[in-house]
């Protein structure tokens, strides 16, 4: 209790430095009263003086104060429909959670690719994990795959295979997330960021051009590091799940047309959304008939695939974290704060571009060790925004290899959600975490580099 009463003082005397210097280099009012709030949300944020959602409320309710933003302009950030598009995707989380279906994805896959081979079983979970991650959240992925894993570790006993079985699961997590813009928060507060200061939408197809080769090339790599010089003496045997259920093969369909509807909306050619000529239709409104399809269809044993009882239960924390979010980056607009930051940054572009984006990408890699991916990311989105523009950049040519960095981090158990569950389990140490963690942060941020640079420029 005293920490936090002392981590709320700290922030609000932080905030207050802010402040005087932003007034003693004559800042414009505006830029300074907007640089002030950021610095509070964020030092709070960052340490949890508050609650991550209460503390997301007050750039909502202080921008207006302050005038910076009008009451309607602050409060059209909870409307967003990327905070729609999210609660969607959480609610649609729960249906396949609840129809077991992805345990039975689990199996198939390593029974495809597994057998004897300890870098095989390995490469199936982390493939499994990745892919399940692309459509609901990683944490909610590693919760529902570590029965699996740990019912795999109870068959051997080499200490070795365990301990890289287990941050794979966490690691192809986090990899995996990068794959969809809905897959991590991050990716979603790169979206409402864009739209901000592009004026359009960036496609989900358009993001997973970029972001599908890099866990493509990241998964593979990342399960032969993890899996080197490890041997099973004998083959691991895996628990039957028998006959496909009702629930698993509904779950499987309307989710299934829901990713199609969502990939194929806008592209190639105009999408479906062209094919019928209907422009107003969005991601998120594909995401809530998904939501409403789910309540609707019985799941075979008297109830149906999504339950109010269970949906209510959704993080409703995480979407107030995005709608601050959203408030901070209009007011960044708004208050001249992005201009200003944006020529301030403009220094980097004496580097080589290629240079630029790997010094962007191993540092916010590491940053995220100790900070909160997802605030990160809502704190760096609009100031990258804004040196793109300021260098004449496209502004997605920084915006996504910084973004995609912040769900990089494997060096810590504080890092993100996987990390922390796979490390509660009690098989693993930091120094662990820390020798795999390494050297695959280094590893992914060559790979995000390379692949936005030549898929961007």
């Amino acid at each position: 209790m005293k920490i936090i009463k002392s981590h709320i003082l700290m922030g609000l005397i932080f905030a207050a430095s802010v402040y005087l210097l932003g007034s003693t280099f004559d800042l414009a009012h505006e830029i300074t009263l907007t640089l002030t709030i950021t610095s509070l949300t964020g030092y709070w944020w960052i340490t949890e003086a508050l609650p991550i959602p209460l503390t997301s409320l007050l750039p909502i309710a202080t921008f207006p104060l302050v005038g910076i933003l009008t009451h309607k302009q602050a409060a059209s950030s909870i409307g967003s429909h990327v905070i729609l598009l999210l609660m969607g995707a959480f609610m649609l989380a729960v249906a396949i959670e609840q129809s077991q279906v992805h345990k039975r994805i689990a199996f198939m896959i390593i029974n495809k690719i597994g057998g004897g081979s300890a870098q095989r079983i390995i490469f199936a979970i982390m493939t499994t994990s990745a892919v399940l991650s692309m459509w609901i959240s990683n944490t909610a992925t590693v919760v529902a795959l570590l029965p699996v894993v740990i019912a795999l570790c109870a068959n051997t006993d080499n200490v070795k295979f365990k301990i890289a079985l287990l941050l794979g699961l966490a690691y192809s997590a986090s990899i995996g997330g990068i794959g969809t813009i809905i897959g991590t928060p991050p990716n979603l507060i790169f979206a409402s960021v864009y739209e901000q200061f592009a004026h359009k939408e960036y496609g989900f197809i358009s993001w997973m051009k970029i972001a599908v080769p890099i866990v493509i090339l990241a998964i593979p790599l990342a399960a032969l590091w993890l899996g080197r010089n490890i041997k099973l003496n004998t083959a691991i045997e895996l628990p039957d799940m028998g006959k496909w259920q009702v629930a698993e093969k509904r779950v499987l369909t309307i989710f299934g047309l829901v990713a199609l509807a969502w990939i194929f909306r806008k592209e190639p050619f105009g999408g479906w959304s062209g094919l019928i000529n209907n422009q107003t239709i969005g991601d998120s409104s594909i995401a809530l008939l998904g939501v409403i399809a789910m309540a609707l269809t019985p799941n075979g044993k008297g109830k149906k695939l999504l339950e109010w009882e269970s949906a209510k239960n959704i993080p409703w924390g995480m979407l107030l974290l995005f709608a601050g979010g959203i408030c901070i980056a209009k007011a960044f607009v708004s208050s001249g704060l992005s201009e200003m930051l944006g020529q301030f940054l403009v220094s980097l572009g004496a580097l080589p571009v290629l240079v630029m984006l790997f010094a962007l990408t191993i540092s916010v890699s590491f940053l995220t060790e100790i900070t909160s991916n997802t605030a990160t990311a809502t704190l760096l989105m609009p100031v990258i925004a804004s040196a793109a523009i300021a260098l004449n950049l496209p502004i997605e040519l920084l915006m996504i290899p910084v973004v995609i960095s912040c769900s990089c981090a494997f060096c810590l158990p504080v890092a993100t959600a996987p990390n922390s569950i796979v490390f509660a389990s009690g098989e693993i140490k930091v120094i662990d975490m820390v020798k795999q963690g390494v050297i695959l942060n280094v590893l992914l941020a060559i790979i995000i580099t390379l692949v936005c640079f030549y898929l961007l420029t």
